[in-house]
């Protein structure tokens, strides 16, 4: 499965294997191409280096909850994200010093440097696109068209969630399309009375379980979810969804697949006779050794920010700055989702009841705003989603109440109350203001210039986000809930980089898709204007952000682009 060094040329190379690499190389690999991943970081092992996967909290300094003080003092852009960096998960991500960018606007930009990528530890979550939001850059002039309808992505939707189960609800909305679902996760009591709350008191709003890339049945050689619910993790069992669990050994079967870890990718090289890419130039990890590997085609799948900071620094007399850059497009556009905002709530009543497992899941409420005439809202474009769920307080409140001793222990051996956490996710507008470039002085470890990132929230997102506050609100009123409270994290310590963007860990565009080249780095098919075997397939080709959770939009488009360049090579047009 690993490399062998005397080999240098392939039929095709995929940078990146995450998400979109893991879909590029299965896809690849099965259509008989001879295929390199190349991975910057470490090679991972399934399984045996989910390290901290069944630990218990008394395993850890500090019971798995936080770093040390000198860690997170160390690491000021990854303590912004404490669900991630801590004792349980925090060997999957980079530390601050290893990663170096400029930040000219707070931007949080999280990696995992392995094999497999942020794949191992991603939220699941599965929602399709619609035409709304395909159709929404041509509707309101915020961006260039989308070159592509639902009709041309919806088989290959399908395509991916049969082999990679997704579980979930069919809801029959047009604004959020269903797909081809293993049987949905269950809500419990206190989510089942708000979602009827919700939609007796406002028709058209609709509350579900999240439609999940985690297994409620066996399918496909994998084990269904046994809710043990550690999944940021790792999952051993193989119950969720990620590259190194699932694409990559469905590649690796075909004996077509050779990964190559710690391959630092420096620039795509181009030949200026052929108007081709010829290959990659690696620097190893390790050793700083320098490589190019050959390849007929190249598949940039190395995340939204490290494919852009690839193509700009694949400089060359026809594209001085970056390329695929004749319509000056890579590096600007720059989109995350919005989030940390909305209303909490308790929920009186419902004693009796109680859950079973650590469900993996949560609730969602697909967006309701600006959909129709009627649901337009006067102070912004596009719209938004809840996620969230109902739980009841358990052990871990005794850190926040009086008492000690024995007293104290048997108030904790019974369960607190219900409470309501209700978060919206929030749709970005692509501006040409938000950019990624390369800073012209400072170099990282293997020589390679620093991204410069440029992205704030503008006012439509700001307008959206007090929305938010009060439809959250509103809904848990209407549910019957009690001291509810509306919360926005970037009002509140936004100077401090909370619920910044880069945050949501869904940063989009930069390399984005349009009709025209004049205004866009890639075509319908996810192929380079100007360098017709050059593929980009991971967030930067994104035109618009949508609201839904990007990842399987991301394998769709991996899929459907891997079919079309296939069929290209064997006309002999690339």
């Amino acid at each position: 499965m690993y490399i062998n060094q005397g080999m240098e040329a392939y039929d095709a190379i995929v940078v990146g294997s995450g998400v979109s690499g893991g879909w590029a190389a299965k896809e690849l690999c099965e259509k008989g191409l001879k295929v390199l991943v190349l991975e910057r970081g470490r090679n991972m092992v399934h399984g045996a280096d989910y390290i901290t996967e069944h630990k218990a909290p008394w395993e850890f300094p500090n019971r798995g909850r936080v770093y040390d003080r000198k860690t997170r003092e160390a690491n000021p852009l990854m303590d912004r994200e404490p669900g991630l960096f801590n004792e349980t998960t925090g060997h999957f991500f980079v530390a601050d010093q290893e990663q170096p960018y400029v930040q000219d606007a707070p931007f949080t930009w999280l990696r995992g440097y392995m094999l497999g990528g942020r794949s191992v530890t991603w939220g699941r979550q599965c929602y399709r696109w619609s035409d709304l939001d395909f159709e929404a850059n041509a509707r309101d002039g915020h961006g260039v068209d989308w070159p592509i309808r639902y009709k041309d992505i919806a088989p290959w939707y399908a395509h991916v969630e049969r082999y990679i189960g997704v579980s979930g609800e069919k809801l029959g909305l047009p604004q959020l399309p269903d797909g081809e679902f293993l049987p949905p996760m269950e809500l419990n009591a206190v989510e089942k009375h708000t979602r009827d709350r919700i939609q007796s008191a406002f028709p058209g709003r609709h509350m579900t379980v999240g439609r999940v890339a985690i297994l409620t049945q066996a399918h496909n050689g994998r084990a269904a979810c046994h809710y043990c619910g550690p999944c940021a993790r790792g999952c051993s069992t193989g119950s969720y969804f990620s590259s190194l669990s699932v694409t990559l050994p469905a590649a690796a079967a075909t004996g077509n697949l050779t990964i190559r870890p710690n391959s630092v990718v420096h620039s795509v090289v181009y030949d200026e006779q052929t108007n081709r890419a010829s290959g990659v130039r690696v620097i190893d990890a390790e050793s700083l050794e320098e490589t190019e590997y050959r390849a007929k085609i190249v598949f940039l799948c190395a995340s939204t920010l490290g494919t852009t900071q690839i193509l700009l620094n694949s400089t060359s007399r026809s594209f001085p700055n970056g390329l695929a850059n004749s319509s000056g497009a890579l590096g600007k556009y720059l989109m995350d989702h919005h989030f940390r905002v909305g209303a909490t709530a308790v929920m009186e009543g419902f004693d009796d009841r109680y859950y079973v497992g650590n469900r993996p899941n949560g609730i969602y409420v697909p967006r309701f705003r600006n959909i129709s005439r009627e649901t337009r809202h006067p102070d912004f474009v596009r719209g938004y989603g809840f996620q969230g769920g109902a739980s009841r307080a358990s052990w871990g409140r005794g850190n926040g109440i009086p008492g000690f001793g024995a007293e104290l222990k048997k108030t904790l051996r019974d369960p607190g109350p219900w409470g309501w956490w209700l978060g919206g996710w929030g749709e970005a507008l692509p501006r040409e203001d938000n950019t990624v470039t390369l800073d012209p002085d400072q170099t990282d470890r293997w020589g390679m210039p620093l991204l410069r990132i440029d992205c704030t929230w503008g006012p439509n997102e700001l307008a959206m986000r007090k929305d938010i506050r009060s439809s959250a609100a509103e809904m848990l009123a209407a549910a019957g809930g009690k001291n509810i409270n509306t919360f926005d994290e970037f009002e509140t310590n936004g100077a401090n980089g909370a619920a910044a963007p880069g945050l949501c860990i869904h940063e989009m565009g930069t390399a984005r898709m349009g009709r025209d080249p004049k205004t866009s780095v890639l075509n319908g098919n996810n192929q380079a204007h100007d360098v017709p075997n050059l593929f980009v397939t991971d967030g930067s080709c994104m035109t618009s952000a949508a609201n839904q959770n990007p990842s399987i939009t991301y394998m769709a488009l991996t899929a459907r682009a891997a079919n079309f360049a296939v069929e290209e090579m064997k006309k002999m047009n690339l």
